[in-house]
């Protein structure tokens, strides 16, 4: 039963007992056995022990035993659309994978687009994210309704959501990847971005959608997109997003195309600021850095993606050093066939050893807050998510970790990050149920799973025909 189910109209409770509590807050609390009671949308109170007595319309009591309660998992990067491509172009870097699928990717349609939403929502949800955003750019003539395909998705799955809409107009003629039919105009890709935050964006506490404006990259996109999408973000108060510093050839990309690094580019363009996050940020210097430090400019690490397209390691310690807000991403499920956030924290901890911090480079801790208050900071939303605290959107996760994938890991955060990926057992946003027992409440995976194939299928014989 949902929080907010109570017929009688006074706020209903749940009641969440008898588990750990990695809650994120500024102090890193933790309870070794302690309660969360949620009313309506919100978290209440969070505590050692048991809950309070007397509590009134608790609609549902959770026995926690044998779990850990966090945060919602917060997912600052992905590209849904790529669900019905993942498994090709596996031994490319970057720029040539690129070339590979942008030819299949250009014959999208929104049937297309909401299956593979579907698909890649359900993943994440599963696995604990409750606040999913996805990166879209590829928007082919006559492709249909594709934003408002991917919000509906969304919604229906119930999580949190945040649309970059993205833009492509640098097309092969014109020195970029795409090929020339699957770009927008500069006139044509500021409209529509417009048209779509003014009919989908929501401002308000506890937004289930939200919008932002996603120029895609340095090598699709022209210098005008990208400084009049910065100013129409302002104008619209939404925040921005783009890739960034992802790969040596992009860097070398930026100094013979513009003359400058990218995050010199970037800042010409008026793309640092505290209303900006980057994905992947891997070629990073000192000044870079800095940069991005000292403008509040934050980073969606990818590190599975990075991986799997030889991007290399991004200096994620050192960005924390210097105060730059990094949250996780799983990045498109063409680059991380898993489209699992919840892997990501593992993942983020291991690539960064084998960085020049080794074993320092981060713990347990460090890697959940990545994948928590982290995401919640760079998508501008600490105040409401990304820790359990009193007052904060009730966007939690209890993983169960007394089976025999964790039972003998003694520190329960520990259990989930260094451990195998431990099972949802709850997943609550705005206080309503969306996973139990690791199954979605609210869509029929099996139907996705099976329309999700067949999209697939119809895609690649599209694209074998043209």
């Amino acid at each position: 039963m949902a929080a907010s189910a109570n017929p009688g109209g006074a706020t209903a409770r749940i009641v969440i007992e008898n588990c750990a509590i990695a809650t994120v807050d500024a102090d890193d609390t933790e309870y070794a056995s302690g309660y969360v009671v949620v009313a309506g949308h919100t978290i209440e109170s969070i505590g050692a022990g048991k809950a309070p007595e007397g509590l009134e319309n608790v609609v549902r009591r959770v026995d926690g035993t044998g779990h850990l309660a966090t945060p919602g998992l917060v997912n600052t990067h992905h590209h849904f659309y790529q669900w019905i491509t993942r498994g090709l172009a596996t031994d490319h870097n970057l720029f040539n994978w690129l070339v590979a699928l942008y030819p299949t990717w250009a014959r999208i349609d929104e049937d297309m687009v909401r299956a593979a939403a579907q698909g890649s929502l359900g993943m994440m949800a599963r696995g604990g994210v409750t606040t999913a955003m996805d990166h879209h750019y590829v928007y082919p003539k006559g492709s249909g309704d594709l934003s408002g395909a991917i919000i509906g998705a969304a919604r229906e799955m119930g999580v949190r959501f945040t649309l970059a809409r993205g833009s492509m107009d640098r097309s092969e003629k014109d020195g970029g990847l795409p090929p020339d039919f699957a770009v927008e105009t500069l006139e044509g890709a500021l409209a529509a971005t417009e048209e779509t935050v003014k009919k989908h964006h929501d401002a308000s506490f506890g937004a289930m959608t939200q919008v932002a404006v996603a120029p895609c990259s340095p090598f699709s996109v022209s210098t005008e997109l990208m400084k009049q999408g910065a100013e129409l973000a302002r104008r619209l108060g939404v925040r921005l997003h783009t890739h960034g510093s992802e790969t040596v050839e992009e860097e070398k990309f930026c100094h013979e195309l513009f003359g400058l690094g990218p995050t010199d580019y970037f800042a010409s363009t008026g793309w640092l600021g505290e209303d900006v996050w980057m994905a992947h940020c891997v070629h990073m210097n000192d000044s870079d850095i800095e940069a991005f430090a000292r403008t509040g400019t934050g980073v969606a690490h990818c590190p599975s993606s990075n991986a799997r397209l030889a991007a290399g390691i991004a200096r994620v310690p050192d960005m924390l050093a210097a105060g730059v807000p990094v949250g996780l991403g799983v990045d498109g499920t063409a680059s991380n066939e898993s489209g699992e956030l919840h892997t990501e924290l593992r993942n983020a901890l291991l690539i960064n050893r084998l960085g020049a911090h080794k074993e320092a480079a981060l713990n347990a801790r460090q890697a959940l807050r990545l994948g928590t208050y982290g995401g919640a900071q760079v998508l501008g939303r600490a105040s409401q998510i990304g820790s359990l605290e009193a007052g904060k959107l009730a966007d939690l996760v209890l993983w169960k970790i007394d089976g025999i994938g964790h039972s003998s890991i003694a520190d329960p955060v520990t259990a989930i990050v260094f451990g195998a990926a431990a099972p949802v057992t709850l997943s609550l946003v705005n206080g309503e149920p969306v996973v139990e027992d690791g199954r979605l409440l609210h869509v029929d995976e099996d139907a996705i799973a099976r329309t999700a194939r067949d999209e697939a299928q119809r895609l690649a014989r599209i694209a074998a025909g043209s």
